[in-house]
């Protein structure tokens, strides 16, 4: 089996158990595969969204996706992503990857500190009894939408899509750790509600690089072709692993991958 199918089938499975697996997209493509960051951008968001797609499906097929949640965020992020393609335009590839790194540095910290130091019970009731969260109805496993809840996920969906169009990325590591901190909605259903946001905004974002004249060689789309094979197997595995052990895992290896990348990044300048 060729590289591209064994990262981009690698990049699917994180995807479709943690939501966020998207940010492994460009390091495999860079670090692996030998892609420059402008080669590995528009590759990645175009594997992320396929197979977040189908992950979405998936989802709604299960009833697990809170699809208005999901459409608010998603129109947010379609908002903000062409303004973070043009930021990208502005900035140097250096400068890119070195906030790319520590966009990951801080997820990954996030996710991990959610996942061994979960609230505790009363600490939650308080912070539900301020009105600082949006709330699930236990009967219907809804969204009881508040203007704090409406507000909380527009900003989450506004800040996925400029990272999307600024790093080439989904936007589910946002909207993954973004959604558990605002709300007491389950890692699994998270997951599929992020799933849906990341294919509207990835989809956006790729046919906006279309538009200004974009091309993907025919290469890279045996890695986008594993990356959708990936979440297939990624969303049949997640539901048999705790949403604690997934955010741990998925944490610790963003965490080594940033760490690599960066050191790639600045290893010119200590020569």
């Amino acid at each position: 089996m060729s590289l591209d199918l064994i990262y981009g089938i690698g990049v699917g499975l994180a995807l479709g158990m943690t939501g966020g697996g998207g940010v492994l997209a460009v390091p495999a493509l860079m670090l692996g595969l030998g892609y420059t960051f402008p080669q590995a951008k528009p590759v990645a968001l175009i594997a992320v969204g396929s197979a977040a797609f189908i992950g979405c499906l998936d989802g709604l097929r299960t009833g697990i996706v809170r699809y208005k949640a999901a459409l608010l965020m998603a129109a947010l992020g379609a908002l903000c992503a062409p303004i973070g393609l043009r930021i990208a335009e502005a900035l140097s590839i250096t400068t890119l990857m070195v906030i790319f790194c520590a966009v990951l540095l801080f997820i990954s910290a996030r996710m991990f500190t959610q996942a061994v130091f979960p609230p505790s019970e009363a600490s939650q009731q308080q912070g539900n009894s301020r009105g600082n969260r949006c709330l699930v109805n236990s009967c219907s496993g809804k969204f009881q939408w508040t203007r704090r809840c409406f507000v909380s996920l527009a900003t989450i969906g506004g800040l996925s899509g400029l990272f999307s169009g600024m790093l080439g990325l989904g936007g589910g590591f946002i909207i993954v750790p973004g959604v558990r901190q605002v709300s007491n909605l389950n890692m699994h259903s998270t997951v599929a509600t992020a799933l849906a946001v990341i294919a509207f905004i990835s989809g956006g974002t790729v046919a906006a690089f279309f538009l200004l004249g974009g091309v993907v060689e025919l290469a890279a789309w045996r890695f986008i072709g594993a990356a959708m094979a990936g979440m297939l197997l990624g969303r049949t595995l997640a539901p048999r692993v705790s949403g604690s052990f997934l955010q741990i895992g998925f944490s610790l290896l963003v965490c080594i991958v940033a760490l690599v990348l960066l050191a790639k990044t600045l290893s010119p300048y200590f020569h």
